[in-house]
């Protein structure tokens, strides 16, 4: 047994007697969502991060650090109520830890959300995108190490980690609630920096439409492990040389939290349209 998959069952042996049941849907709430879990899930259980043996804290403020096991509607969820970054100076495989402590829970889909700044031309601050795929050149590999097979197979297809079937629920959820859903193509940096205008010009010609700190690598350990992935970015504000304005946290969070309403209701519908699924 390799050493990360060894500390990934001690995380879940240190809580497994805690889960109350067993989630259908794992849901990561990024900047702007932290409150999702407190106001729109019938909850059953919490288990504080700082209570999982060996399991790294989340320091960015606004997240609150913690599992929320619960239900919306009638679909068993468990949510991630602020994530690990790689730029908080954890090993990549601590990063990707919470999304294999998820799968071991029994989740068969991974429903990513995020803040982003955008790069596309056609979108604006406060807009949501559909994930459709992403590129992964800057932080490390979460798989680069020995394999865990007990997870999945040594070279893994890439060819579709954003489920082309929950991209359907996600479109269709957006037509019922009239949301202007952009989509595109992701690109995780390492942060915490923002980027600079020549990164920016660099991932437009890479065909990039929004950039952040997160998710990919989260994508790909998801993938890894054979669960369904989905993702949906909020964009924050336009990236560095396309905005003319210095670009800080502050603003981010306030971005994020004024599309959070409209956010939270299309997330909503999504898991409830997921739990119907074969």
């Amino acid at each position: 047994m390799n050493d990360a998959y060894a500390k990934l069952q001690k995380c879940y042996e240190s809580i497994k007697s805690r889960i109350p049941f067993k989630p259908r849907v794992a849901l990561v709430l990024g900047s702007g969502l932290g409150d999702y879990a407190d106001t729109s899930i019938k909850v059953e259980a919490t288990i504080p991060y700082q209570e999982i043996n060996g399991f790294p804290i989340s320091t960015v403020p606004g997240h609150k650090g913690q599992f929320v096991f619960g239900y919306v509607t009638d679909v068993p969820v468990v949510c991630m109520q602020g994530r690990v970054h790689y730029y908080e100076g954890y090993d990549v495989t601590d990063v990707v830890l919470p999304t294999r402590l998820m799968y071991l829970m029994g989740a068969e889909y991974l429903f990513l959300t995020n803040a982003s700044g955008g790069i596309n031309p056609d979108f604006w601050a406060g807009d949501l995108m559909m994930i459709t795929d992403h590129i992964s050149l800057f932080t490390p590999n979460p798989l680069i190490g020995p394999n865990i097979d007990e997870l999945g197979t040594r070279f893994p297809d890439m060819s579709e980690v954003y489920n082309k079937r929950l991209q359907e629920i996600i479109r269709e959820a957006g037509e019922e609630l009239d949301v202007d859903l952009k989509e595109g193509v992701y690109a995780q940096l390492t942060g915490p920096s923002f980027e600079s205008p020549a990164e920016i010009r660099m991932l437009k010609q890479l065909g990039v439409d929004a950039v952040g700190m997160s998710t990919v690598i989260e994508a790909i350990a998801a993938n890894h492990c054979g669960m369904k992935v989905c993702g949906i970015s909020c964009v924050c504000n336009m990236a560095a040389g396309i905005s003319p304005n210095p670009l800080t946290h502050e603003e981010v969070q306030a971005a994020a939290a004024a599309c959070a309403p409209v956010f939270k209701k299309l997330l909503s519908l999504i898991i409830v349209k997921m739990g119907v699924e074969p």
